[in-house]
């Protein structure tokens, strides 16, 4: 479980032609990293279909509004030749794109009516609440004609249009409405001080023209643009109708899904060993069953593609990504090794110990009954959606455990009895037990380094080294509870440099040993004393609860104590549970890993599920 296991090599032989249909079956399984065999190449049928794959990205932005949507489209059960499949898609959706670009003209002229609509229902409603009858402004002359300018939200009247036209000499009146934040403007003038005005507003906000329907009557106005809505949502209606039936005509949501399948295949298949009829599919898996009850087998079995699996030796020089093996408790706290990169296949994955230690540590120094428990339920509702949410309810839970301890309930001491201590009252202990639990954390991070040296055949050399290091910590810190451990700890550091020599076969670097000895001792006595502040945390976190405790005190009614209890732990939780989380997070990765870890491994990419799957089975 410590060691992280290296993932299977496999082999797949399949028909060139359906080879789609097996990486795709690979794929769903999301226990497969392809990486070719040595040698091979990206398939020219493959690399040929890299312009047309372009045009059709082309025409996705252009016409994607107007295709079905991405879950009713589906792929062909039984995929041709890749190239042929691309040139049937192309061509039919530009049979399509032929029969339904007027509909797409006609839909887009309604959008802009239907929205040209609506702003003048919210025009009307401004003029009638400031008593300006629209009637006049339909009926505006050619000399001096009235127009609309929408300005952008927060833009002063002054600062476009008007200043612009006034500039060129130009004399307009405006009356400006502020819509929903927005600033209408009304203006009539002379054409060209139009004009002028509209050439700058058109760079950030815009212009429209005055209906000619308008009338003097607020009631008639209302009538009338219903009336025209109705019509032209029956225009939208009859225009989405055809459009659905021209993509059932074409056969869209098929093409569609063979044409995203490939877009998806050349994106993700980098490389394909194949030949006139067979291709070779190669890489890693994840599954670690045999190869009658894998996952590959099941999914290569319940699709309609020909091909033979087998798991063999991994070729020569190939570098085996791998998987970190933990039972499903300790899985969210996978995030801390792989933030360092992940372990490689000689070094020890951590995960089991931390999650165990980092709810501890977050727990020590959040330690509140109420506060943690809040935490963990409001984590819980979440840990679905941000699967980061779940070492918070494993924190909560410590947090709440902790503040039976130190016997605080949202802040409130005396509602429970503390079965260890208050930390205000005895912070010397509070602090010294993260000491003594440190001393012990950076011990077993010694240990996982004398197990990384035995899976490295390494152990002969560690136990004339680093072992000693070890004791040599030991010893210094026996010391102040035993001063003559302080021999022990001088016997360590004497057998330290003597094992370098010995190691090296040379007496200079036994002398040049004693440099890294000095260097080591102080930098994991060092990393020993951080461990105190999660002590000086769990101070802090009683202290700004007792000040919290303070100030709902002081408080001269029922209402005003409530109110600062709640709104007092809300800041506590909020702030201190993010502080805790950085701090429990340092401890983790620059105290506890630069023990025994690197992270050089190569970590398991999975090929990513494709958009679509295959659309029936065989019969």
């Amino acid at each position: 479980m410590l060691r992280p296991r290296p993932a299977r090599w496999f082999e797949i032989l399949a028909a060139r032609d359906d080879a789609t249909l097996v990486l795709e079956a690979l794929a769903c399984t999301g226990e497969v990293e392809l990486e070719p065999r040595s040698g091979a190449g990206v398939a020219a049928d493959l690399a040929e279909l890299n312009p047309a794959l372009a045009q059709f990205v082309e025409w996705s932005s252009r016409y994607r509004a107007y295709w079905p949507a991405p879950e009713s489209c589906r792929p062909s059960a039984f995929p041709e030749a890749p190239a042929a499949t691309l040139q049937r898609c192309l061509a039919t959706l530009q049979a399509w794109a032929r029969d339904a670009e007027p509909v797409i003209r006609t839909l887009q002229r309604g959008e802009a009516e239907r929205a040209e609509l609506q702003r003048w229902q919210r025009v009307l409603a401004a003029l009638e609440l400031a008593g300006i009858d629209p009637g006049p402004l339909a009926r505006a002359g050619p000399l001096l004609p009235v127009r609309l300018f929408v300005l952008p939200s927060g833009l002063p009247a002054e600062a476009d249009g008007l200043s612009a036209a006034g500039s060129a000499g130009l004399e307009t009146l405006a009356s400006a409405l502020l819509i929903n934040s927005t600033t209408h403007l009304l203006v009539t003038g002379s054409p060209d001080a139009l004009q002028a005005m509209a050439k700058v507003i058109a760079q950030k906000g815009s212009s429209h023209a005055v209906p000619a329907w308008l009338h003097s009557d607020p009631l008639a106005n209302q009538r009338e643009t219903a009336q025209r809505l109705a019509a032209l949502a029956l225009t939208q209606a009859g225009a989405t109708s055809a459009l659905a039936a021209l993509s059932q005509r074409h056969d869209l949501p098929r093409v569609l899904g063979d044409a995203h399948r490939l877009q998806w295949l050349l994106h993700n298949v980098q490389a394909l060993e194949s030949g006139a009829l067979l291709c070779w599919i190669t890489g890693w898996t994840s599954d670690a069953g045999g190869a009658a009850e894998s996952a590959l087998d099941r999914a290569l079995q319940a699709c309609p593609a020909r091909a033979l699996l087998r798991f063999a030796p991994a070729p020569a020089g190939m570098r085996a990504p791998l998987l970190l093996r933990n039972p499903p408790w300790a899985r969210p706290f996978e995030v801390f090794s792989r933030a360092l990169g992940m372990p490689s296949a000689s070094e020890a994955d951590p995960t089991p110990l931390l999650a165990v230690v980092v709810p501890l540590m977050f727990g020590y120094m959040f330690g509140d009954v109420g506060q943690g428990l809040l935490l963990a339920g409001v984590a819980g509702c979440y840990r679905q959606r941000f699967p980061i949410a779940r070492l918070l309810v494993a924190g909560g839970l410590s947090a709440a455990l902790f503040g039976w301890l130190f016997g605080s309930v949202f802040g409130l001491h005396g509602l429970l009895p503390a079965l260890w201590l208050h930390p205000l009252a005895a912070p010397l202990p509070v602090l010294l037990a993260p000491l003594a639990g440190g001393a012990l954390l950076l011990t077993l991070g010694l240990g996982l380094d004398a197990l990384a040296a035995r899976w490295r055949a390494e152990w002969p050399r560690w136990a004339l080294t680093d072992a000693w290091l070890a004791v040599v910590y030991l010893g210094l810190l026996a010391a102040f509870f035993a001063p003559p451990a302080l021999w022990v700890a001088a016997a360590g550091a004497l057998a330290f440099c003597v094992g370098h020599a010995l190691s090296a076969k040379r007496l200079g670097a036994g002398l040049s040993a004693i440099g890294e000895l000095v260097e080591k001792t102080l930098q994991i006595l060092i990393n020993t004393l951080s461990f105190a502040r999660v002590g000086a945390f769990a101070l802090a976190h009683a202290g700004l609860s007792s000040a919290i405790v303070a100030l709902m005190d002081a408080a001269d009614s029922s209402v005003a104590r409530a109110l600062v209890l709640v709104l007092g732990n809300a800041v506590v939780i909020v702030l201190e549970a993010m502080v805790v989380s950085i701090q429990t997070t340092r401890l983790v990765l620059f105290e506890f890993f630069t023990r025994f870890m690197q992270g050089q491994g190569r970590a398991f990419r999975p090929l990513p599920a494709p958009p679509f799957t295959y659309q029936e089975k065989p019969p």
